[in-house]
């Protein structure tokens, strides 16, 4: 099972980008797509998360700003990210649930400048 990230970069304050990242392989029963960050080389920290349902859950960072799409028959989860800070500044990663096992994608930095 392969994740693999896309969009990202340089973006300025109060400004957007998409975060796009498609799965591959061979998986069943996915529980739940999202996003998790590291902002400097931290712990990485749960973004957004979409869940079979068509629920999805939020860090209180978020505070709106983010949304998050997943698409099943694509096998892809996007973020988009609007009214960024300079704190949003991580590396992100892509991660699905299936089978109770975890997957990671490679992460695709974010830099936010002020």
């Amino acid at each position: 099972v392969t994740l693999v990230e896309s969009g990202g970069g340089l973006v300025q304050a109060g400004g957007s980008t998409r975060l796009s990242c498609a799965a591959s392989g061979m998986f069943s029963k996915v529980s739940y797509m999202g996003w998790f960050r590291s902002v400097s080389g931290k712990q990485r920290e749960l973004v957004a998360s979409a869940f079979k349902d068509n629920t999805s859950m939020y860090a209180d960072f978020v505070e709106g700003r983010f949304a998050v799409s997943r698409d099943d028959a694509k096998k892809t989860v996007d973020l988009q990210m609007n009214n960024l800070k300079p704190e949003d500044t991580a590396v992100y990663y892509c991660h699905m649930q299936a089978t109770g096992t975890n997957y990671w994608g490679q992460g695709t930095q974010v830099t936010v400048s002020s």
